[in-house]
């Protein structure tokens, strides 16, 4: 897991659909799993949320907490 992409889950947003606008991190679960079961879009974006889908998954999101604070 490289660092770099841990830090782009709390500073980057969602760019479209239901929750635009929102942090990456901050994406509910549920959705998180229905682009799971879906497919996971191509490109950086597809990557960032399949990464935060196996974190919330896996309940590591606290692994987030000290990226928030820079």
């Amino acid at each position: 897991m490289d660092p770099e992409h841990l830090q782009l889950l709390v500073t980057r947003v969602m760019p479209y659909g239901k929750y635009q606008g929102r942090l990456i991190a901050d994406l509910p679960g549920n959705y998180l799993n229905w682009f799971a079961r879906k497919g996971f879009p191509p490109g950086e974006i597809g990557k960032l949320l399949a990464l935060m889908h196996e974190l919330d998954h896996n309940g590591l999101t606290s692994l987030l907490a000290p990226l928030r604070k820079r």
